[in-house]
């Protein structure tokens, strides 16, 4: 069996990893808060542990491990936006906008996730779904002394835990003088935080025994993490912003509550991501929604392969140079199984053992795509459209569908109309059209139907349609 080494945040160094049981290998990562688009920053934890997911399924059996990513569908972030649409003119009840805006954006969410190619957890609990079992832990932390009731909250008394921040590494003064915390007169310590809060008549509320309230955001992700995988499960995800004090927080509570488990065994923490060079800012004009590129015509496995070359653990830049690049290289890769792959060979062609070597060595999915070139490079075709479809960049129906398009010449005319755009942009600007008329003669002289508009080149195949003749466009 392959061996996975994992970097284990909580005890800095590569692990190999072990799973506490191999027929129920279990993973937890952290999901988003839906009142919104995804933007590309949400993308990447998404797409790397949706690889880290396929490794898991491809070593111990896809029935065998079990992935949970939350949806946080009750906090102040969705309210605040509600009550925006309700100042907007929304007559209807606050707690009817708030489900119709959560179920929406759970909606776009999927969409915009699919599209990047991964696939969907075991299981994706929605916070509200969990709220009575919530209200049991924070009962339970309360009668163990690690929590207290105040002024309508329950808040988690840190220095009842003395292993507070062993995973970011700081002791809780430090952090103290080195973070922003809500300041309340009902905390004991600057450091303590919320479990359970007040809800007026209007919001998201449930009956407890502090009042009716609403859980706070940490206690949400250590009741679903526990009611689904249990006191003790594998590994813990999510991205390095995430450390503190989320995931600090999930530990103490989860600990103090469950004390003969482990909750986590290995956390894993993706760094953050830049946008040209720079952290993402709407100011700076570089904030972009996962669905704001796809409907600038990225596709969905373009933004797949640039969050993939840099390893998780370093902060990366997306770039327009970088996702040309992947469009260049995923196009030629389809270009060359369009006429090389043997579908039927591929049907019974496993995984190279050097793209499982690279990701079994913590995730290293730079030389995993490196291998790529690798297997087209030796004319492995079969190895190349199976590794394409494990990364993700293809169902197995999309790569068959893709071959069938380039057999048929439908790709090779996607490709060749997008180039003579460009050249039409260029002639405008030179006011020279020779290369332009070349093309389009070209393609008529191949049974294309040419259309021009404005904004695009739309090319068709007519009944004389004769491929060959295009060769030497390509």
């Amino acid at each position: 069996m392959t061996t996975i080494r994992l970097h284990n945040t909580k005890t800095r160094k590569k692990e190999e990893f072990t799973p506490l049981d191999p027929k129920n290998v279990r993973m937890y990562v952290c999901g988003p808060t839906v009142y919104d688009r995804a933007h590309l920053g949400n993308a990447r934890p998404v797409v790397v542990f949706d690889v880290l997911f396929r490794l898991l399924r491809h070593v111990y059996g896809a029935e065998h491990v079990t992935y949970v990513r939350n949806f946080t569908d009750v906090d102040d972030k969705i309210n605040a936006r509600a009550a925006e649409m309700k100042d907007a003119g929304d007559a209807r009840p606050l707690n009817e906008i708030i489900r119709t805006l959560t179920d929406e954006t759970i909606g776009w969410y999927h969409a915009d996730m699919d599209a990047l190619g991964a696939l969907r957890p075991t299981v994706e609990p929605r916070a509200t779904e969990w709220v009575g079992a919530m209200i049991g832990m924070i009962e339970g932390l309360v009668a163990k002394g690690h929590a207290y009731a105040a002024e309508g909250h329950v808040l988690f008394d840190v220095r009842s835990y003395p292993e507070y921040g062993r995973l970011s590494g700081r002791s809780v003064d430090d952090m103290i003088a080195g973070a922003r915390v809500e300041v309340a007169p009902y905390k004991r310590d600057p450091m303590d935080f919320v479990l359970w809060k007040p809800s007026t008549d209007d919001l998201p509320g449930w009956e407890s025994p502090w009042g009716r309230g609403r859980p706070g955001w940490h206690i949400e992700c250590s009741v679903m993490a526990h009611e689904l995988l249990g006191e003790s499960f594998d590994i813990h995800g999510g991205g390095i912003d995430l450390q503190f004090p989320h995931h600090e927080n999930e530990i103490a509570q989860s600990m103090c509550a469950h004390p003969h488990g482990e909750f986590a065994r290995v956390w894993m923490h993706n760094e953050m991501l830049q946008v040209e060079g720079k952290k993402m800012s709407k100011s700076l004009g570089n904030f972009f929604t996962v669905r704001d590129l796809l409907d600038d015509a990225t596709a969905g496995r373009e933004i797949r392969y640039v969050l993939l070359d840099t390893h998780y653990s370093r902060p990366m830049d997306y770039t327009t140079e970088k996702r040309v690049a992947a469009w260049s290289k995923l196009s030629d890769f389809d270009m060359l199984l369009g006429r090389m792959v043997d579908l039927d060979k591929f049907a019974n062609t496993g995984l190279p053992d050097q793209v499982i070597d690279a990701l079994a060595d913590d995730l290293n999915t730079h030389a995993a795509l490196a291998h790529l070139d690798t297997l087209a490079d030796h004319a492995r075709w079969e190895e190349l459209a199976r590794t394409l479809v494990f990364l993700g960049f293809h169902s197995e129906e999309g790569l068959r569908e893709t071959v069938a398009d380039f057999r048929s010449g439908k790709a090779a005319l996607a490709r060749l109309a997008e180039d003579l755009h460009a050249e039409r942009l260029i002639a405008k600007t030179t006011k020279d059209f020779t290369q332009v008329d070349r093309l389009k003669a070209l393609l008529l002289s191949a049974g294309v139907e040419v259309r021009m508009t404005k904004d695009a080149v739309e090319l068709d195949p007519t009944p004389d349609f004769d491929p060959s003749k295009l060769e030497s466009l390509k």
